[in-house]
């Protein structure tokens, strides 16, 4: 899909998110430029199952999800988050159509392989482009919910990087955009001052992580931006969706954020 993109972001940075991101997505859609969303909603999820006493952990990283855990994950994420995306993009004046990877077995999973250790967790097997591209072609900007299904009907918890590669990997988008609330991945430089790093590997990333360069709440971020570097994705950019103007920086090839590339 040529002028297609790719964005990543969590259902929290997306409720900060300023209307002026919303309007710059609509006119991008406007000018002819393909966002395809993939988002999140840990916090959200979080919340809803402490409100309803429905005990929940993580393992690796991974939300465990029980049958009632996956409830309310695709409560949250399906209805709640997705729809509140879609109607902002549409105040802003655009056209958004909220699906999950459930609809059109959209994002079709298997069980992680940790399975009976995490529960109802999978990985993305295969995405159907066509039907991005049928949303597209009907003048939609796709908003995709990461819950997955198997040729069998059981639903799955996808991780939202890990689907968020995958859809760009399958509809050709060689860069995906991370949208988040921190400029990039900073280092500090000699003179003691933070300093953002415009391009980095997957094995820099790594080092930096054990001298301690990057450290605390960054490094879950900088891990979640390297799984969307899947198939035929060639670059992840971190940047800050509260900058002014981000996407079109970012597409106009401006030195913002951070790029994570291939080695």
């Amino acid at each position: 899909m040529n002028d297609c993109f790719v964005m990543k972001c969590g259902g929290s940075t997306l409720a900060e998110l300023p209307d002026a991101f919303f309007e710059e997505l609509g006119s991008l859609q406007a000018e002819g430029m393909i966002p395809v969303i993939v988002h999140g909603g840990g916090p959200a999820i979080s919340e809803t199952l402490a409100k309803l006493d429905i005990p929940s952990e993580f393992v690796g990283g991974l939300r465990k999800t029980s049958e009632a855990v996956l409830d309310v994950v695709e409560m949250v994420l399906a209805g709640r988050i997705n729809k509140e995306i879609v109607r902002r993009i549409q105040s802003s004046g655009a056209t958004a159509l909220g699906v999950s990877g459930v609809d059109g077995m959209l994002i079709v999973a298997e069980p992680v392989p940790n399975a009976d250790e995490i529960g109802f967790v999978g990985d993305v097997v295969d995405v159907q482009a066509s039907l991005v591209r049928g949303i597209v072609d009907m003048g939609y900007m796709p908003v995709i919910a990461p819950i997955g299904i198997d040729r069998a009907g059981q639903r799955y918890n996808i991780n939202a990087d890990t689907a968020a590669g995958a859809v760009a990997s399958h509809i050709g988008a060689e860069r995906m955009i991370v949208v988040t609330d921190v400029p990039g991945i900073l280092r500090t430089a000699d003179n003691g001052e933070k300093q953002v790093m415009p391009a980095v590997t997957r094995e820099e990333i790594e080092a930096m992580i054990d001298s301690g360069d990057i450290y605390g709440g960054m490094i879950p971020k900088v891990r979640a931006a390297m799984k969307c570097l899947h198939g035929q994705v060639q670059e992840v950019v971190i940047v800050d969706g509260k900058v002014p103007g981000i996407l079109r920086q970012v597409l106009d090839g401006a030195a913002v954020g951070t790029r994570i590339v291939k080695e």
